[in-house]
């Protein structure tokens, strides 16, 4: 058996232009697929995106609560220090008048901790409606009562 020459020969310039050309011409997509493809991803946006929204409403909620139970405490151990609760929550962070320098003790809590999730300042009434004071979030609508995302986050429930 006789063997052949396995060199190939070299083909012109032009010729692998044209060879590159030919393999790049079937690969893009048409302006239909693409349109199908982003018409398919806003409907499974749309359909999604109300899950994950609700659940950070949720998680706000949670945080707010999380908030109040710390302001409690700070609240109760205001008391403890001072024989009194505080008039307001600014108490809390900054000295009052009527307590002296000696006794006065830093505060655990800044300013920006006496301002809920959705940026409305917590509620504090002394005495309160519902206890010795009343603490609240009043929700995502920024006023006391509502429901769902609005509901108001209390410490007496």
């Amino acid at each position: 058996m006789q063997r052949k020459d396995t060199q190939h020969k070299p083909r012109p310039a032009g010729d692998r232009q044209k060879v590159r050309r030919r393999s790049f011409r079937g690969r893009g997509f048409t302006l239909i697929e693409v349109m199908v493809v982003v018409i398919v991803i806003g409907i499974l946006a749309a359909l999604i995106a109300p899950r994950f929204l609700g659940r950070a409403e949720q998680a706000k909620a949670g945080v707010a609560r999380s908030n109040i139970k710390q302001i409690e405490s700070e609240i109760n151990m205001f008391q403890l220090d001072y024989g009194r609760y505080p008039e307001s929550l600014d108490e809390l962070v900054t000295q009052p008048p009527d307590v002296p320098d000696d006794k006065w003790m830093a505060p655990n809590l800044k300013a920006s901790d006496l301002e809920d999730p959705w940026n409305n300042p917590y509620v504090y009434r002394y005495p309160g409606n519902h206890g010795v004071y009343d603490l609240l979030s009043t929700g995502a609508d920024g006023v006391e009562g509502g429901e769902g995302d609005g509901a108001d986050v209390t410490s007496w429930e």
